[in-house]
């Protein structure tokens, strides 16, 4: 393990720049941001490890670092994080994306594993995955200790959400496209990614939760669906009677979720609800105009416990955007906090987000 220290501050209270009164009783939060915060993880141009594919060294994360996963581990938060391999001056989806992971004792300071924990390779998946990677993680833990890995396959034709298991955060089972044995694959090259499962809080833990004995998941983008599993790597849409996917969030005309929604982190089964952090896309001429446009920020939305497909109430206003320079700086110049990464850890809330496409940071709020 190589260790990277990128705040200099240490031990400084907690200063919000976001509302200090939730929106919503309902909601998580608020959520503040460190002083003089700055991003957790950032790219570095000397990593190499040799890929399996090509047989040759990759600087696998000397483009970017961000939208991080993250999950409570031996006392430690584990961040598996995006990261990016520069492919000469490709756009946004050019470059060749692995996950990676770092640890930390107090939830900023990070020590980075040398290698990516997971990646392309030569296995069954190589044809969804190859060329541009494995991206955007979300995690979660059953209550028997097994780790489940969301993420989108990248093999720059069709994005696909897939799913992989592990019992170490090291050593990863691939399972495939998350909904590919729906209707003898109906949506298998459909787009799917950005799949967020339902978590519960149990013994100060945060586990996958069953809900009418199946475990459930919001994902999807422009709109956000849902899907349940028995066995959490083979999923099943919900459908409407004639057969179509039901969105369960849709962006909405002149408010800051005009443009887009997008699961966030694991939801979280409370006494209220299943509460989703979202990702949610500002589209300026109908949406919010001093936001801007393509502005990423984020929303909560509040669903029935024993209905997750019911909408029972959301916010008007994000309760996270980009403020900082590291949050509007980077490959999408327009800004983001993109949120993926939620733990409990210590009594407080983390909640980890990818900036700009480039970098990551963290918010916390008490339990």
């Amino acid at each position: 393990m190589r260790h990277f220290t990128f705040l200099l501050i240490l031990l400084i209270p907690l200063v919000s720049t976001f509302s200090q009164k939730s929106e919503k009783p309902w909601m998580m939060g608020p959520f503040e941001r460190p002083q003089n915060a700055q991003p957790i993880l950032q790219k570095d141009t000397t990593s190499i490890f040799k890929d399996p594919i090509t047989g040759k060294d990759a600087h696998w994360e000397s483009m970017a670092t961000f939208n991080p996963a993250a999950i409570v581990k031996d006392g430690k938060i584990h961040v598996l994080y995006r990261a990016e391999e520069k492919l000469g001056e490709k756009e946004i989806g050019g470059h060749r994306s692995r996950i990676g992971l770092a640890t930390s004792t107090d939830g900023i300071l990070f020590s980075k594993n040398p290698k990516p924990v997971f990646h392309p390779n030569l296995d069954g998946q190589k044809q969804n995955e190859w060329p541009g990677g494995t991206e955007d993680p979300r995690i979660v833990e059953t209550e028997d200790g097994l780790y489940v890995l969301t993420y989108t396959q990248w093999n720059q034709k069709i994005p696909r959400l897939a799913v992989a298991t592990s019992k170490d955060l090291i050593h990863w089972e691939k399972h495939g496209p998350a909904l590919k044995n729906h209707k003898e694959g109906v949506y298998l090259d459909r787009e799917t990614k950005s799949g967020a499962i339902v978590t519960e809080l149990k013994n100060g833990k945060l586990v996958a939760a069953k809900i009418n004995g199946k475990y459930w998941m919001y994902y999807g983008v422009p709109h956000i669906w849902l899907a349940s599993s028995t066995n959490l790597t083979d999923w099943e849409p919900i459908e409407t009677y004639e057969g179509n996917l039901a969105p369960v969030l849709s962006p909405r005309p002149g408010y800051f979720d005009s443009w887009l929604v997008e699961a966030g982190p694991p939801p979280l089964l409370t006494e209220n609800g299943i509460v989703v952090l979202y990702n949610a896309g500002n589209s300026q001429n109908i949406g919010v105009k001093e936001l801007g446009n393509r502005i990423y920020t984020g929303g909560q939305a509040l669903f029935d416990s024993n209905e997750p497909w019911k909408l029972l109430d959301r916010t008007n206003d994000p309760f996270i955007k980009p403020e900082l320079p590291f949050e509007k700086s980077g490959q999408y110049k327009d800004g983001t906090t993109f949120l993926e990464g939620l733990v409990l850890f210590d009594g407080m809330w983390h909640l980890y987000y990818g900036t700009a496409d480039s970098m990551v940071g963290v918010v916390k709020a008490k339990q």
